[in-house]
């Protein structure tokens, strides 16, 4: 039975990790495998309807930005786009085929922790340290911004659709590609989560809520909740660290994650 504690637990590791290179979805299968959650059709519903708490986190911090900033937020928009019709196309897939599916979280988090090192390592042999901004200068970057590069970026998260990929680690590591700077896509994926998942969790929604019991109603509002106040946690926690640091530490997280539920299922 899916319980109080079930919903407290997947709550925090929903705000914890949300805008970590980790992936949150692969994180929230992986903890719902090793708590002996039932592997039903309102698990797969919460692990996407709690991302709201997530959302609102965001837009606590940076309303100003995403919604009274035009240039910023028809920047957000054009990189939503590509998610969306990937999203939209391949719904069924994704809830029924890739959530809850732990093979492909384990090896997507291998895969993606090794890559994302060796992408940290050629990045500092190529050229060196990333310039940290401040937040006004890393508004200034986005706010010129190319419509292409922003496209390019949405292509990128598009790709996180696959449980454990991550969609904060696809969009940075495709913002940096392109050139921008590790504040300015950090700041960037915040708020290109907003209509991503609100997209994402309105679908489930619309298709699911009809079947929800008033338990379920009242676990789905405390695992929102919990994933909120984390998730808070979790943004500023980001921004100070990309200040000072690569993210060859969570690639390494990442592995070492993998590896470990492996052997647990072993």
């Amino acid at each position: 039975m899916f319980t109080a504690l079930h919903a407290v637990i997947l709550g925090l590791v929903e705000g914890i990790t949300e805008f970590l290179p980790v992936s949150s979805t692969g994180h929230l299968i992986l903890a719902a495998n090793a708590l002996r959650v039932p592997e039903t059709e309102f698990l797969k519903s919460f692990e996407v309807i709690i991302q709201l708490g997530a959302i609102l986190a965001v837009l606590a911090i940076y309303w100003r930005k995403l919604l009274l900033n035009k240039r910023v937020f028809t920047r957000v928009a054009v990189a939503f786009v590509p998610t969306a019709v990937v999203g939209l196309i391949l719904y069924k897939t994704i809830k029924r085929v890739l959530l809850g599916n732990v093979s492909v979280v384990i090896w997507s988090l291998l895969i993606g922790g090794a890559l994302l090192i060796a992408f940290e390592l050629f990045r500092k042999w190529r050229k060196g340290s990333d310039l940290s901004l401040d937040s006004a200068s890393a508004t200034r970057e986005l706010e010129s911004m190319s419509y292409r590069k922003a496209f390019l970026i949405g292509l990128f998260q598009a790709v996180a659709i696959v449980p454990g990929v991550s969609r904060s680690a696809a969009t940075i590591v495709g913002g940096l590609v392109l050139g921008l700077s590790r504040t300015a896509i950090v700041e960037f994926s915040f708020m290109l989560a907003v209509p991503t998942m609100a997209a994402a969790v309105g679908l489930d929604l619309l298709k699911s809520s009809q079947s929800f019991t008033s338990h379920e109603v009242g676990i789905l509002a405390l695992g929102f909740a919990v994933a909120f106040v984390s998730a808070l946690a979790a943004i500023s926690f980001l921004l100070r660290f990309v200040k000072g640091h690569t993210f060859v530490s969570f690639g390494v997280y990442r592995i070492v994650i993998a590896l470990a539920f492996l052997l647990y299922l072993i």
